[in-house]
């Protein structure tokens, strides 16, 4: 069952940042374009993506990462899980505004290109703040990633 409950959560946390790294990626070469088309497409896809991929592994990682604890006789209280767990909590704090965000984007791009406008300035407001968003957040999922392996001892 460890092994199980193990593979599981070390997929959900590839799936966290393999997706992370995966719309932001996607997003900044769409927003490169200035293409209101080709941004409201990929924004779009980007908006399924963070739900289907992402809000998945959110929900799952505390729940195998608090199970495989109990399974091997971890305590919670360990300085290494407990700053996972704040630096989970870190992260969740930039990614939910960034889902609105998203979807904010997709709205403006898909308005732009159905009038056949440039993307308003609000849009690019919204842009600069999700690209600044995502850098504390993929940094302490990385964090959070080094914690999970070496499992540090502080003191």
């Amino acid at each position: 069952m460890i092994e199980l409950v193990r593979w599981i959560h070390i997929l959900g946390a590839t799936v966290l940042l393999g997706t992370g790294a995966g719309i932001a990626f996607f997003m900044v070469m769409a927003h490169r374009t200035k293409d209101p088309v080709l941004i409201a497409h990929t924004a779009g896809i980007v908006v399924i993506a963070d739900w289907v991929f992402t809000a998945s592994a959110v929900v799952l990682q505390p729940i195998t990462g608090l199970w495989l604890a109990s399974l091997l006789g971890w305590p919670l209280s360990e300085p290494w899980i407990l700053l996972s767990i704040g630096l989970y909590v870190f992260t969740g704090l930039f990614w939910v505004p960034v889902i609105w965000i998203q979807k904010r984007l997709r709205d403006l791009a898909r308005q732009a290109a159905q009038e056949r406008v440039a993307l308003p300035a609000q849009y690019y407001r919204l842009f600069r703040l999700w690209f600044v968003s995502g850098f504390p957040a993929f940094f302490a999922v990385i964090g959070i990633l080094w914690l999970m392996v070496s499992r540090p001892t502080f003191g």
